[in-house]
């Protein structure tokens, strides 16, 4: 039924949008009737129509005819007399478009069934994948762990090792007390012995054996006493020379001063009339020399930029920093003023990089110029393996910077120029290394050592913010040279702008003491660390002198060289050793004797020779000095 009023209804709607087929005649007089006769026709059609039918589709299979064409359902083939329902032809074109739609079905639902399969393989792929990145961050979390308790044995055995270095040297000193205990032991029994023996023979000495023994006690605690009276005047009038020197080299002293005065007792010339006069009598005749012999304020012709500039660059300098300062003004205008160097030849005496017979042109660089090629030198210095010698490297560096024409000339114009400004860190430096003066081993340590200083108070640095308390500032400085003491400290804390009315919670900036202007030219702060190594270089080789007890111009062996080092610095390392042993005799180490050879005893130096070899090098205290045993 349900089919039935599905084609039913299907016939009503085609019979309407449709047109006729060609094979049904049309009753004239139906076109003719009135619209009420044809609305009552259409309603009682309705009403026959309108049963309960099942879909057109499962009430009756197609069947096709021998022409191709569709035919109707219980209904008589059309012919000129009969007509032709209009629904037919509707029902056949549905039912034809869903034949054609049924393999688009089929295939829908395989593409369904592949997209859900390619689906299920993404989804177990991404499955796999993350139970591999789970694995692999589970085995990464354990490596972390067991890196970290690496290192926490790692601490924890370096904990233990220090522990036992101070227990294995307080065993030490306890076993040195013991032997010197045991010796005085010793000593005594000697002593009692020799009583007892002189007891046995009363004869001989024909006293009472009592009264010598209480003498002989007596004579002991004397020369005991004598001998630390005379400790204590070594130590407090070790320095002191006798009086009959003194008043001799005080008279001489005397003399040479007024031999002196006399010579400079001429009467000058007032400088101050000289500012005409600059260009005919020299740079120096523009010099004024006030009442204070710290002021020396020099003419507009001699200090580029005039008077303005020399204030400038006066600025917080005594009177020997304003010479040098003055000096290399004047150096400078000279140098300025040459368009040619003359060669200095191919004399063995002259360096391999100044080695020319000729004119040589002046570059004439700034000295901004000459300070950035200078680093750019240094840089590549220590990016290199360093085969070859630092003069050869430095007009290597030249000519692969400007070409072998040229590397020649700004050879001469950098040597000109730094050998001029001593007191820019950067010249001065690279001319001491490149002159061999200095090891260029002095330069690197020293950079290392501002580098782990900064790295050191970053360290300390929680927030990131460049600022530092006083109280960690000093912390630092402490933690970072145990050996420096409380007055280097201080000194340290007041070149970095620490002053008596600063307290600990004042802020500093740590990252401002490490800067550069673009001279090269570092802030107080690292100045003083320089001059406080140079300083203790001076004292640690001071200290060696002393402790060898020998003039400057007599010779030191190898084995007293080495004790006195051992003697001043008893931490140092067998391996430091011997390299300082190789620079003062200029032995290679594996040519170095043995300790204990025969040898060593051959292998002689002037003093003040070694210790100028010494001072080339850098050589500093590695662990505090061993204080004297009380006697």
């Amino acid at each position: 039924m349900a089919c039935q009023q599905s084609r039913y209804h299907s016939f009503s709607s085609a019979s309407r949008l449709q047109p006729r087929p060609s094979g049904v005649t049309i009753d004239e007089s139906f076109l003719t009737e009135d619209k009420s006769t044809q609305n009552r026709k259409l309603l009682q059609k309705r009403r026959t129509l309108e049963l309960p039918a099942a879909p057109l589709s499962h009430c009756q299979a197609p069947v096709l005819g021998g022409t191709g064409k569709l035919p109707t359902q219980g209904a008589p083939p059309a012919g000129p007399g009969h007509r032709f329902h209009p629904g037919t032809k509707a029902a056949a074109h549905q039912r034809e478009k869903i034949r054609a739609l049924e393999p688009l079905k089929a295939k829908l639902v395989t593409v369904n069934e592949d997209c859900n399969e390619r689906i299920l393989a993404m989804r177990a792929e991404e499955k796999y994948e993350i139970s591999l990145l789970k694995k692999e961050k589970m085995n990464l979390l354990k490596l972390i762990d067991k890196k970290n308790e690496e290192k926490i044995s790692l601490q924890s055995e370096v904990t233990k090792l220090r522990k036992n270095l101070a227990e294995e040297y307080l065993h030490y000193l306890s076993e040195r007390d013991a032997c010197k205990i045991l010796i005085a032991d010793l000593n005594e029994l000697r002593y009692q012995r020799e009583d007892m023996s002189l007891a046995q023979s009363p004869g001989i000495w024909g006293e009472d054996p009592v009264k010598l023994t209480l003498a002989l006690k007596m004579t002991r605690q004397d020369l005991t006493r004598t001998q630390m009276e005379l400790n204590n005047m070594k130590a407090n009038f070790g320095d002191v020379v006798p009086r009959r020197d003194f008043e001799m080299q005080e008279k001489t002293n005397k003399d040479l001063q007024e031999q002196e005065i006399q010579r400079t007792s001429t009467p000058r010339p007032d400088w101050t009339k000289c500012k005409g006069e600059g260009s005919r009598q020299g740079p120096r005749s523009c010099l004024h020399v006030g009442p204070d012999s710290s002021s020396l304020s020099p003419h507009a012709d001699v200090v580029a930029g005039g008077p303005e500039r020399w204030q400038m660059l006066a600025e917080g300098k005594n009177s020997d920093q304003l010479v040098d300062v003055l000096l290399e003004e004047i150096g400078s205008g000279l140098l300025r003023e040459k368009d040619f160097f003359p060669g200095l030849g191919y004399g063995e005496a002259i360096p391999a990089f100044l080695r020319f017979d000729g004119l040589v042109e002046n570059k004439k660089p700034s000295k901004k110029d000459v300070v950035n090629l200078l680093k750019d030198a240094w840089k590549e210095r220590l990016a290199e393996e360093q085969k070859e010698t630092f003069p050869d490297f430095f007009f290597n560096f030249l000519e692969h910077r400007f070409g072998p024409s040229d590397a020649m000339a700004w050879a001469y114009t950098i040597f000109e120029n730094i050998k001029i400004f001593h007191s820019n860190e950067v010249m001065s430096q690279f001319y001491a290394v490149l002159m061999g003066k200095r090891s260029e081993n002095v330069y690197v340590t020293q950079k290392e050592t501002v580098a782990q200083l900064l790295k050191e108070m970053t360290n300390a640095d929680s927030q990131n913010e460049g600022l530092l308390t006083m109280e960690q500032f000093n912390t630092v400085l402490k933690s970072t040279f145990p050996l420096k003491t409380e007055e280097q400290i201080q000194e340290l804390m007041e070149a970095g702008g620490w002053h008596p009315s600063s307290s600990n919670a004042d802020l500093l900036n740590y990252r401002s003491l490490f800067m550069e202007d673009e001279e090269g030219q570092s802030e107080p702060f690292v100045q003083k660390l320089w001059e406080q190594y140079m300083d203790e270089k001076d004292e640690y080789l001071q200290q060696l002198k002393q402790e060898l007890g020998i003039e400057l111009h007599e010779e030191v062996t190898l084995p007293k060289l080495r004790g006195g080092l051992m003697t001043i610095d008893p931490s140092l390392d067998k391996q430091t050793v011997n390299t300082y042993m190789s620079q003062a005799f200029q032995l290679p180490e594996s040519e170095m004797p043995e300790e204990g050879d025969e040898k060593e005893e051959a292998v002689v130096e002037i003093l003040q020779t070694a210790l100028e070899r010494l001072q080339v090098i850098d050589i500093r205290r590695v662990g505090p000095r061993e204080p004297e045993p009380a006697s």
